[in-house]
């Protein structure tokens, strides 16, 4: 088969790497893909939202099935153009993918669904969100209501910090957002929990911590994430019922109703409190960097998966896992997440030994006349497996020291609550 995977970052290069381990792939593209796709896919120079010239390359290159990594395309309505054009896709509707398009639109679904979520409010009007920021608690969550590229979400610890985030959201900070959700601050531990779903059914696709904040211990700024663990050290029998009956299973329930069922990798981001979970976020793709690790944990061809998904078989077929701990630790450009260094060699990457334990998956990368540069924020994903988590870490630090960058930096305690706790 022919397979074109759409995204430039860390998880579409995992996506390809498990990709060109089935022997039915045939032809693998990535669109436009980056320095680490370039050596097991076809990159394809486009911009990902031309959804005409998108079409014409799935057309030229007879192209089975489309494989959609980043939200923006996809809150964007790509499921839906190249659907109509009779292309199998991987990835949920436009109106569906407005679980991550629109916090507002999450918040509401879960008011309406009894969801368990945090206490919120939803403005378009400075005054009366002001007024609501007086009477609430601090910390308080100010969030833009779209897409903001990771940034749209600030914990505020007074209230005139609160007002001002608010007045810049609805001063159009974000081009996306004309609304801001207001929220209760949430107290516990992160999970994020994955699954897949079809039109008839879902299946578990895994957990993951993430760690956002970009300094060691968890503090600093929030970030794209600056590595994951998986399985996640929180997640028990009782949790993971309770998460699927008050969380997933009512979401899924409540899309189908509004007539638009949800369909592809669906991403909760929750917060464990007294072993409770309360829905933080939804994204409506695999996360980065927890794709990576999954990636590396997935037993089941990943093609198979696909297939059984776009063709609504997914009940048919069980989905195993390799039971090893899994881990990757984000190099970043110096600078990240606010302004970084770009466009810097990044040497010494053929000294690390590439096997089933070890990999490197590229994000803001490219490459020319065999040397890469770094592009983005997060440039690498230094992940590793291991029997034991501490051991995994180490691998992914020991391959960290072989790299030749000083533009670079990470953080050396990715799992820390999981390796402290054992």
């Amino acid at each position: 088969m022919n397979l074109l995977v759409i995204g430039s970052g860390g998880r579409e290069h995992a996506i390809c790497y498990k990709l060109r381990q089935s022997s039915r792939v045939n032809e693998l593209f990535c669109l436009p893909g980056n320095a680490g796709t370039k050596k097991i896919a076809k990159n394809i120079n486009q911009d990902i939202s031309n959804f005409e010239e998108i079409y014409k390359i799935v057309k030229q290159n007879k192209v089975d099935i489309v494989i959609i990594g980043p939200e923006e395309p996809l809150v964007n309505g790509i499921t839906d153009f190249l659907k109509e054009k009779s292309v199998r896709v991987l990835g949920p509707s436009k109106f569906a993918a407005q679980l991550e398009g629109s916090k507002a639109f999450m918040k509401n679904l879960c008011k309406k669904n009894n969801i368990p979520t945090a206490d919120f409010g939803v403005f378009d009007e400075f005054d009366v969100a002001s007024n609501f920021i007086q009477k609430s608690k601090i910390p308080i969550v100010v969030k833009a209501d779209g897409l903001a590229a990771g940034k749209g979400v600030l914990i505020c610890n007074s209230k005139e910090e609160a007002i001002i985030e608010t007045k810049k959201i609805l001063n159009g900070k974000f081009k996306s957002s004309k609304k801001v959700v207001l929220e209760e601050f949430l107290e516990g531990e992160e999970l994020s929990y994955f699954v897949l779903v079809d039109k008839n059914s879902y299946s578990f696709f895994g957990s993951a911590q993430d760690h956002k904040k970009v300094g060691e211990g968890d503090t600093g700024l929030n970030t794209g994430g600056m590595g994951a663990y998986s399985p996640a050290k929180n997640l028990t029998e009782d949790l993971d019922s309770k998460i699927k009956n008050k969380i997933i299973e009512p979401t899924l329930k409540a899309m189908k109703n509004l007539g638009y069922p949800y369909t592809g990798f669906l991403y909760a981001g929750l917060m464990i409190k007294n072993g409770e979970p309360y829905l933080i976020e939804y994204n409506i793709r695999m996360g980065d960097p927890e794709c990576q690790v999954l990636m590396m944990k997935l037993k089941t061809d990943l093609l198979s998966i696909i297939e059984a998904t776009t063709n609504n078989n997914l009940s048919k077929l069980k989905i195993e896992w390799d039971n090893k701990k899994c881990i990757t630790i984000v190099l970043c450009a110096r600078g990240y997440p606010g302004e970084y260094v770009k466009d810097k060699e990044i040497k010494n990457l053929s000294k690390i030994h590439l096997d089933k334990n070890n990999q490197i998956f590229h994000a803001g990368t490219y490459e020319i006349d065999g040397k890469i540069f770094s592009k983005g924020g997060r440039v690498l994903n230094i992940t590793s497996s291991s029997n034991d988590l501490r051991e995994a870490r180490n691998s992914s630090l020991s391959n960290l020291k072989k790299i030749d960058w000083d533009s670079g930096f990470f953080r050396k305690d990715i799992g820390w609550k999981a390796i402290k706790k054992k």
